[in-house]
């Protein structure tokens, strides 16, 4: 059994045949999806699509690419949406300082308000970071998360070991993407390896980062299991039982109803 824990399955580009996506992922065990949204006009299709598929769960929230218009009164509309039964996160939020679509300090706002609101509900949150992973991490040490039962997940993760080692110290999960089996990726290999087993998640961040050997590919939740299978190896242990803990503890992050211990 497995998780892919962060996908965008309402993405058009699932459009022609997203029945066919779901049946081979469940054909390759994966028994929850999280759909993290972008906007809160996203949110309102990403609570569609868990509404219709069993196996799908959705999370709520203003990407820091769509925070340029950030305004205070988003948290209301948020805060609504996160009443729905299939919402276990508010995200995707976090920083993003490739793209420079928001101003900084307006992603700033929106990152800790949007960690603010996660806490007073009780939920994780999913955090994109893109160049931007000093700040990301003292706004999330900052917030009323940091050391939580269940703070949230550092989404495909990329940044450096010390940030991977601050997080899990706070209580954070890591999540990996299919860029943990490119060729020329030792050093996030090796922080995978030094991350502690009940802190590890899987995810495909599908249609994009497709693993090897479908680099280059539109990536799809089946392929979640390469993943697993590459942590496997990191850690020494078998697929099963890697797909077991980061099953346990995707199931405990974000109370997914499936086995909680790995």
């Amino acid at each position: 059994m497995l998780v892919d824990t962060h996908c965008h399955l309402d993405f058009d580009r699932f459009d022609e045949d997203r029945e066919s996506v779901l049946r081979r992922a469940a054909e390759a065990g994966v028994a929850r999806i999280v759909v993290p949204a972008l906007d809160l006009d996203n949110a309102r299709t990403v609570l569609a699509l868990a509404e219709q598929h069993e196996a799908v769960y959705a999370a709520v929230g203003v990407h820091p690419n769509s925070a340029a218009g950030w305004q205070d009164g988003w948290l209301d509309e948020l805060r609504e949406l996160a009443r729905h039964e299939k919402v276990v996160a508010i995200g995707e939020i976090g920083l993003d300082y490739y793209w420079e679509r928001t101003p900084h300090d307006v992603q700033h706002a929106a990152f800790a308000a949007q960690c603010a609101l996660a806490a007073e509900l009780g939920l994780p949150v999913i955090v994109h970071n893109r160049e931007a992973g000093d700040v990301v991490l003292r706004i999330l040490l900052d917030s009323p998360l940091a050391g939580g039962e269940r703070p949230g997940v550092l989404h495909s993760f990329s940044a450096p070991a010390a940030i991977a080692e601050e997080a899990v110290a706070a209580s954070f999960y890591l999540g990996f993407t299919g860029p943990l089996t490119f060729k020329k990726a030792d050093e996030l290999r090796a922080i995978a390896a030094q991350t502690p087993l009940d802190r590890l998640l899987v995810e495909t961040d599908a249609p994009f980062l497709a693993p090897h050997p479908h680099r280059g590919q539109r990536n799809e939740p089946a392929y979640v299991a390469l993943i697993a299978a590459q942590l496997a190896a990191l850690h020494g242990i078998s697929f099963g039982a890697m797909a077991a803990q980061t099953t346990a503890n995707a199931s405990r992050l974000f109370g997914l109803g499936l086995p909680a211990d790995g």
